[in-house]
């Protein structure tokens, strides 16, 4: 499924063999990546970026991974999109905005598009999400788009040589 989603500044598309080189360093930036995991190798990345270029459907277990860019082609980052139950009709999101790019209204606005996007195209009733409970600003991403706060879990992930809460998100939407 070739996916082409645009906003007012962005479009939101599937990855592409052109897409390594960004994916690599945004996967491999330790300022994007400081409360979410720690950076993996370049062959670890290799593996998962070759795999995301494969073949997507909604009921196939898999994260969907699609780049974020301007209008004009200028890299943001990149957004996920997994169906954690295809029967319930929910889904998880997650995004990794460029450091050079945070700040600007970008997360804000691609996750609002992927949202809208899911829920006319696959009839989502459930969006949720995970947060560092200390990474403020996509805290605000989340809120901003209309998450809200459903729980915490308490020593969640192992990152920088301590444990970390997570926040649980989540968006309910009407029936259609």
């Amino acid at each position: 499924m070739d996916i082409a989603l645009y906003s007012d500044r962005l479009v939101i598309r599937s990855l592409q063999y052109q897409d390594w080189d960004n994916f690599l360093s945004i996967n491999q930036d330790p300022q994007v990546n400081q409360y979410i995991r720690e950076p993996a190798t370049e062959v670890v990345l290799l593996a998962k970026f070759e795999s995301r270029l494969l073949p997507w459907s909604i009921e196939s277990g898999d994260w969907l991974t699609l780049l974020i860019e301007t209008i004009d082609g200028e890299f943001v980052g990149l957004m996920g999109f997994y169906c954690q139950d295809f029967y319930s009709k929910r889904v998880e999101v997650g995004y990794l905005l460029s450091s050079s790019m945070q700040g600007m209204g970008y997360g804000t606005e691609s996750l609002q598009t992927l949202v809208d996007w899911g829920r006319l195209q696959f009839d989502i009733h459930k969006y949720v999400a995970v947060c560092a409970q200390t990474n403020l600003p996509s805290i605000k991403v989340l809120q901003k788009v209309g998450f809200s706060l459903e729980g915490t879990f308490l020593q969640h992930t192992y990152l920088a040589g301590k444990w970390i809460d997570d926040y649980q998100f989540g968006l309910v939407l009407a029936p259609l």
